[in-house]
C-alpha cells in the first residue's frame, strides 16, 4: 500500500493491521509505526479500542489511548458484515503485518485465522498476543496484566517481606508481551527476506512474566525453595539496594569487592573494607542487614545529593530514586529525548515517553504524530484499496 506519509526508520514501506486494544498489543504496534512503519488500527464501531474509554482524560479524550497510538491510522470495521470483510480482505491482502490481542480461536471464528491469513497473503506475519498462548488448557480464558503478574511468579518477588501483595508499579505483564512480539516480528521479517513466507507469532503474557524471572528461577533450582519479596535488595549481589540517607535514600549498587573497596574508601570507612565479615560478596551477601546498619550509619550524615556528588567522583554505581515528575525531567533523560509531545491541531496534545530505540540515520523527533479519532483515515484507506465508500 502506499504510504500516508514518508516516515523515516527501518520499517518504513511496510503496513501493519492492527487489530489490538488496550496495552500488549498497541505498544507493540506503536513501536513498530515508530520504526517507520505504517499502522492502520482496525477497530470495532462506535466504541473503538477499549482503552478510548480508560481515564484520565484531556479535553474528553483519553490519554492513555493517546499514548500508545500516536501517528497510527483508524478504520472501523465489524469483521460479521460482508462489505467490512471484503475491506478487511483487500487490507490482508497488501499488508505485511498482523497484530491481534485476542483470545486463542476468536480469530479462527470469524473465518481469519492462520491458515486462512497466510493462504490469502503468504508473506503476512501474523502476531497473536494473548494471555496464556493459543495452547494449553488456560487458552481461552481471558487475562489482564494484574492476572500475570500473579500466576507468573512476579508478584512473589516484588515489595517486602511479609508484606502484601504487591503489584509491579507498570504492567510489565503487558509490556514484555508487547516487547517479545516486536522482537519476534522483526526475526520474521528478516527471515522472510531469504523465504518469501511469512509465520504465524504466538505470544502468551504468561510465558513472558515466566521469561523475566531471571535468577529467581536459578535460586530455585539450587536451593528448591521459592523465592520471596526483597524489598529493594537484589538477592545475590551485597551491597546492592538503597540506604537511608539524611533526607532520603540513595541507590548503591557496588557489583565486584574492587567497587566495594573503592565505596568503603569514598564513604571514609576504610575499615569496612578490612571487616572479615565484609572481604568478598558472600560474606556481604551472608551479613547484609550488618552491612545496611554500617553504611547507614555513615549515610544518614549527610543528605543524597552529597553521596550522589561523592559516589560520582569515586565511580561508585549509584542514583536517587526519582518520581515520575523527577525522572521526565532528568538531563539525561531530556538529553536522550525520551519526553516527547505529541501535537494533534484538532484536539488534545500529550507529552508522553520518546522511543528508546535509537539508530544512526533515524529521526528522533521531539514532536510526533497525533493519534488517531475512531474511524478517521475510512475514505483514504478505501479509496486506496479501489473500494467506493
Amino acid at each position: 500500500m502506499k504510504e500516508v506519509s514518508e516516515t523515516q526508520g527501518p520499517l518504513s514501506g511496510l503496513t501493519v493491521i492492527d487489530m489490538t486494544r488496550v496495552l500488549a498489543g498497541p505498544y507493540c504496534t506503536m513501536l513498530l509505526r515508530d520504526m517507520g512503519a505504517r499502522v492502520i488500527k482496525v477497530e470495532v464501531p462506535e466504541t473503538g479500542d477499549d482503552s478510548r474509554s480508560f481515564g484520565p482524560f484531556l479535553d474528553g479524550v483519553s490519554a492513555y489511548f493517546l499514548s500508545l497510538n500516536r501517528g497510527k491510522e483508524s478504520i472501523a470495521l465489524d469483521l460479521k458484515q460482508p462489505e467490512d470483510r471484503r475491506v478487511f480482505d483487500a487490507l490482508i491482502r497488501k499488508s505485511d503485518i498482523l497484530v491481534e490481542n485476542y483470545r486463542a480461536g476468536a480469530m479462527d471464528r470469524l473465518g481469519y485465522g492462520w491458515d486462512a491469513l497466510h493462504a490469502a497473503n503468504p508473506r503476512l506475519i501474523y502476531a497473536a498476543i494473548s494471555g496464556f498462548g493459543q495452547t494449553g488448557p488456560y487458552n481461552t480464558r481471558p487475562a489482564y496484566d494484574m492476572v500475570v503478574q500473579g500466576m507468573g511468579g512476579i508478584m512473589s518477588v516484588t515489595g517486602h517481606p511479609g508484606g502484601p501483595p504487591t503489584r509491579v508499579g507498570t504492567s510489565v505483564g503487558d509490556l514484555t508481551a508487547g516487547l517479545f512480539a516486536l522482537s519476534a516480528i522483526n526475526a520474521a521479517l528478516f527471515e522472510r527476506e531469504r523465504t518469501g513466507q511469512g509465520r504465524m507469532i504466538d505470544i502468551s503474557m504468561l510465558d513472558c512474566q515466566i521469561a523475566i524471572l531471571e535468577n529467581a528461577i536459578a535460586r530455585y533450582a539450587v536451593t528448591g525453595k521459592a523465592p520471596g519479596p526483597l524489598g529493594a535488595r537484589h538477592p545475590s549481589i551485597t551491597p546492592f539496594e538503597a540506604y537511608a540517607t539524611q533526607d532520603g535514600h540513595v541507590i548503591i549498587a557496588a557489583g565486584n569487592d574492587k567497587l566495594f573497596q573503592t565505596l568503603a574508601a569514598a564513604l571514609g570507612r576504610p575499615d569496612l573494607a578490612d571487616d572479615p565479615r565484609f572481604v568478598d560478596n558472600n560474606g556481604r551477601a551472608a551479613h547484609v542487614e550488618a552491612l545496611k546498619a554500617e553504611l547507614e550509619e555513615t549515610l544518614t550524615g549527610a543528605p543524597t545529593a552529597h553521596w550522589l556528588s561523592v559516589l560520582d567522583a569515586a565511580g561508585v554505581p549509584n542514583g536517587p530514586i526519582n518520581d515520575v515528575a523527577q525522572a521526565l525531567n532528568d538531563p539525561q533523560v531530556r538529553a536522550r529525548n525520551m519526553v516527547v509531545e505529541m501535537r494533534d491541531p484538532d484536539g488534545p496534545s500529550l507529552t508522553m515517553a520518546g522511543n528508546p530505540i535509537k539508530m544512526s540515520g533515524v529521526a528522533d523527533p521531539a514532536d510526533r504524530p497525533p493519534a488517531p479519532k475512531l474511524d478517521a483515515d475510512r475514505a483514504r484507506i478505501l479509496a486506496e484499496l479501489g473500494i467506493e465508500g
